[in-house]
């Protein structure tokens, strides 16, 4: 748990190609715009204003970097991509935010694990399993990801165990989890899973020191709400 609470924030880019090139592992939360990703982090690290929460969804277009790692030394990422999925924001922004999700998820060589968040009450809509094929391919590879049924405490106990067995056979191989904030449900579990994933039992640690600014000029400025 201590690890992810010394998330600091990176940079952020409109962009796959504004993004640094990292040698450290890289994790990307993606998911449903109000499927409770931007909650999920500041949850796991413990920093209420961490990822971006808007009021209205789909607000927030950039792919957002965190640098993790204690005693100043960073070794690993959290990436927070745009939410997707909400029909209130125009037809080629979506276009032009999958298409970037897409890149990034294809393209992105130090990309080592991805956390999908799903709304059980909805379960898993037609744009989550497209992401899921999108992946698949990097999946068979060796990539690691997990779908974090986030807001369980919305269920029943019955209601939970159903759609936790649900997905977990759409999720073909995949971790699933059960998450609640206010109920601090599966907070420990997916922060060690998290942990797992970046520092890989029989390899050495990779660290880089994590000097603010040093990554990129795009580092100069907080997060933006909207173009």
């Amino acid at each position: 748990m201590g690890w992810l609470h010394t998330a600091k924030f990176l940079t952020t880019a409109p962009q796959l190609h504004f993004l640094p090139a990292l040698d450290v592992p890289e994790i990307a939360f993606v998911g449903r715009s109000n499927a409770g990703k931007s909650t999920c982090i500041n949850t796991l690290t413990q920093q209420k204003q961490l990822a971006f929460a808007s009021k209205k969804p789909g607000r927030t277009q950039h792919i957002n970097l965190f640098s993790l790692g204690k005693q100043g030394v960073m070794d690993a990422v959290l990436t927070d991509l745009p939410g997707y999925g909400y029909a209130a924001v125009p037809k080629q922004d979506k276009i032009r935010w999958q298409q970037v999700m897409a890149n990034y998820l294809v393209s992105r060589e130090n990309l080592m694990g991805i956390v999908l968040m799903c709304d059980p009450r909805h379960g898993m809509t037609e744009l989550d399993e497209i992401l899921l094929e999108v992946i698949r391919p990097r999946v068979e590879e060796g990539l690691k990801f997990l779908i974090v049924l986030t807001k369980s405490d919305k269920l029943t106990r019955t209601e939970a165990a159903k759609v936790l067995s649900i997905t977990k056979l759409q999720a073909g191989g995949g971790d699933v989890m059960l998450f609640s904030a206010p109920k601090h449900q599966g907070i420990e579990e997916v922060a060690q899973l998290l942990y797992k994933w970046a520092h890989p039992e029989g390899k050495k640690e990779k660290a880089t020191a994590a000097e603010p600014g040093a990554a990129l000029n795009t580092a100069e400025s907080p997060p933006q709400d909207g173009l």
